[in-house]
């Protein structure tokens, strides 16, 4: 009889999980404590592919060969806690996939940085011509990919709680861009844990594997020491030489005899947390047999994911940035030191145990009013009142634009980077972004109309 597969979580990567199990040949069942999107459960209906949804039955589930559970659940999960005690394998869904392709996998991880670094890592392959796919946590499940797709590469998004569900998982090449404190909820409020759950994605990596690291991260650096990887390593770095780095004004990779050297202001993205994406983007292409005239070409026609440090908009000559997705300090920090004009800054929403304290330096330098949005804004308002002179809270996104465009001159620069999680006032940060987006496009589209009147 073929083997039992349990898949635990009926979202992307579970229900990718279920359709390459049953593509294997495994008896499948999928269970979802919650309600399963339409879309997920029309995928599973249509490979007739057993599931159930609001409730976890242990006497379907325990009896598992192997139980695929979704990044989202924490090992401390009582259905996966009992799996464990019956010595049930309980493994994530890229462990799972990555054993069916033969694939070369470039793995992108890290604090802040991963959309865009392999988004831009599969553009630069694209633009050189090879056979490539999208995966992880940016674009459909690693496993729903190779049930459906043979690539020859496939560039993957993978999160700390992805790689807590790793056994044998083995990239050929990792990209690890930083380790700064967050999701410490899930790691015993220990940012050891956290760090150590980032370095196991080197685990079964060996000689004839690539860890690409951004040196200039204190918590990486000490965990690369730590965890002593088996791999090459290759290091990145805004402060000083290495196989990645900064020269006058030009981007320089190297590998081997090799050498890439981009000019800073012939690439697509800016400020510079993104030089580190970049450098360890042309690294990760360049191995991959990516030449200097496409890597050139692709860092200049580059674009990035929504919500990223994204341009929505110009009004009275101030332009409106949406960094919805910096939900963490050491993203403002990035986006603060982005721009050399004055700034308006919204900020504000569910606190993750911010300081302030790290983004100071920064936001007294370059801030010139602060609009806290959320329902408690207290953190803001203590850390920042009698330094930013100019301070309002709002509870509703048009309120908050309207104050921002209220303390703007020409030529400033409106920054949403909420350094905040989105949910008091909003489903997530895309929907706090769009949000953002659509309130200054209507205003831009008012101040046409009124300017086609006058």
């Amino acid at each position: 009889m073929s083997r039992y597969i349990v898949i635990l979580g009926a979202g992307e990567s579970g229900t990718g999980a279920a359709l390459l199990a049953h593509a294997q040949g495994f008896r499948v069942f999928v269970s979802d404590a919650g309600s399963i999107k339409s879309e997920y459960r029309q995928q599973l209906k249509d490979a007739g592919i057993a599931f159930e949804e609001g409730k976890h039955t242990e006497d379907l589930i325990l009896k598992a060969d192997e139980i695929i559970k979704s990044p989202g659940i924490p090992f401390t999960a009582p259905i996966v806690a009992a799996s464990l005690k019956k010595n049930i394998p309980v493994i994530d869904e890229l462990e799972f996939a990555s054993r069916y392709t033969k694939a070369m996998i470039i793995a992108v991880t890290g604090t802040n940085g991963k959309t865009t670094t392999t988004l831009l890592i599969y553009h630069l392959l694209k633009n050189g011509g090879l056979n490539v796919g999208l995966a992880g946590n940016v674009g459909q499940s690693l496993a729903a990919s190779i049930v459906r797709d043979q690539f020859d590469f496939y560039v993957v998004e993978v999160s700390s709680f992805q790689i807590d569900g790793m056994q044998s998982f083995r990239p050929d090449f990792a990209v690890i861009l930083n380790i700064t404190p967050d999701h410490l909820d899930r790691y015993h409020y220990q940012v050891e844990n956290y760090v150590q759950s980032k370095m196991a994605i080197t685990k079964n990596m060996g000689p004839d594997q690539v860890l690409i690291y951004g040196g200039d991260s204190p918590l990486l650096a000490e965990g690369i020491l730590s965890t002593k990887p088996q791999s090459r390593i290759w290091e990145i770095s805004l402060e000083k030489e290495a196989e990645g780095f900064i020269k006058d004004g030009q981007l320089i990779a190297r590998m081997g005899e090799e050498e890439i050297r981009v000019a800073e202001d012939k690439t697509a993205l800016k400020g510079p947390h993104n030089k580190i994406n970049m450098l360890g983007a042309m690294l990760a292409a360049m191995a991959a047999g990516v030449g200097e005239q496409q890597i050139m070409e692709g860092l200049a026609t580059f674009k990035n994911a929504p919500h990223r440090l994204e341009y929505v908009g110009t009004i009275s000559e101030v332009n409106f940035i949406n960094d919805s997705k910096a939900t963490n300090i050491d993203s403002v920090k990035y986006a603060l030191q982005s721009f050399d004009r004055p700034l308006v800054w919204i900020a504000g929403g569910v606190d993750k145990g911010n300081d302030y304290n790290l983004v100071m330096e920064s936001a007294l330098e370059k801030v010139k009013a602060l609009v806290c949005l959320g329902i408690d804004n207290t953190k803001l308002t203590e850390a920042f009142g009698g330094k930013i002179s100019q301070i309002s809270e709002t509870k509703d996104m048009r309120d908050a634009v309207m104050a921002a465009l209220s303390y703007a001159a020409a030529h400033d620069v409106v920054l949403l980077s909420p350094a905040c999680a989105s949910f008091d006032l909003f489903k997530n940060y895309e929907d706090r972004g769009n949000q953002f987006r659509t309130v200054v496009q209507e205003l831009m589209k008012d101040k046409n109309m009124k300017g086609e009147q006058a």
